[in-house]
Order: C-alpha cells, then sequence, then structure tokens
C-alpha cells in the first residue's frame, strides 16, 4: 500500500468498503474489543462522532480478538453489542488481526507510519490513529487515551 486511500475492508454487514471514500475527511481508525477494560471507550468515540461527522470526522471501528481473547463474537455479535450497549452509529468493519503475518494491510501501513512503544506492533485494545484530509497518519494514541482527551486534535484538523 502506497497510500491510506488504497485501503479496503469489509464492514460488519459483509459491504466491501474502499477507503478512497474517505479522501478529504479526517480519519480515527480505532481496533476494538466488547470485552476489554477499554471498551467503555466506545461511548467517548460514538459523542466525537456525532458531534463531528457533519464536520467531516469518519470514525472507523475494527474489531480484533489478538489481545487476551477479547473479541470472541461473530460479527453480527459484534454489531448488535456495538449498538445495544453502546449506540455505536460509526463504521464499524469486520474482525480483523493487526499483528503478526495475518495483519490487516490497513493495520501494517499505519504501523509503518507511526510506530509506537513496541515498534511496529500494536500493543493492545483501543490502540488510535488519527489521520489528516490528505491521508497523512499524524499521530497514534495508545489504549489508555480517551477519546475525548485528543478530540481538539482532530478539530484541529477538521
Amino acid at each position: 500500500m502506497n497510500n491510506i486511500y488504497e485501503a479496503e475492508a469489509k464492514a460488519l454487514n459483509g459491504e466491501d468498503i474502499d477507503f478512497g471514500k474517505y479522501k478529504d475527511q479526517v480519519m480515527l481508525i480505532v481496533n476494538t474489543a466488547s470485552k476489554c477494560g477499554f471498551t467503555p471507550q466506545y461511548e467517548g468515540l460514538e459523542t466525537l462522532n456525532k458531534k463531528h461527522a457533519d464536520k467531516g470526522l469518519a470514525i472507523l471501528g475494527f474489531p480484533c480478538d489478538q489481545f487476551g481473547h477479547q473479541e470472541p463474537g461473530s460479527d453480527s455479535d459484534i454489531a448488535e453489542g456495538c449498538v445495544i450497549n453502546y449506540g455505536v452509529s460509526f463504521q464499524m468493519f469486520s474482525k480483523v488481526e493487526v499483528n503478526g503475518k495475518n495483519a490487516h494491510p490497513l493495520f501494517d501501513y499505519l504501523k509503518d507510519q507511526k510506530g509506537g512503544f513496541l515498534g511496529k506492533k500494536i500493543k493492545w485494545n483501543f490502540t488510535k490513529f488519527l489521520v489528516d484530509k490528505n491521508g497523512k497518519v499524524v499521530k497514534r494514541y495508545a489504549s489508555t487515551t480517551t477519546p475525548e482527551s485528543i478530540e481538539s486534535d482532530i478539530t484541529a484538523l477538521l
């Protein structure tokens, strides 16, 4: 992948999504899990979505079961839990791997652009990548960083 707009991923509903549709939008890309201590961050992500989607923010959630088996369910289980428990209306994708030989190419690209504490690995669920309107990965946030605490970074890019 030469740029983020070459990425493709399958949504929870089975639809194939071409990332070219996110050109000229700010993206916040997050690897998620339904049974993680950080799962309540869905609420903060949804708050950001409601406040800023109409200004050009796209929040993109990617369920992942690589950390402590904290996303064991099927895509339909994940979709149901996100909506029932947190009212999630932002784009959620089918479960992916974010590390290792089977990592989704999007996450290989994101890690290449912004390494973290473990270099080109993701440490845990709810790692966040902020991408500007030109497709540049501008920041990476740890799992412990709440969505609310990065709102000013997001609004600066909008």
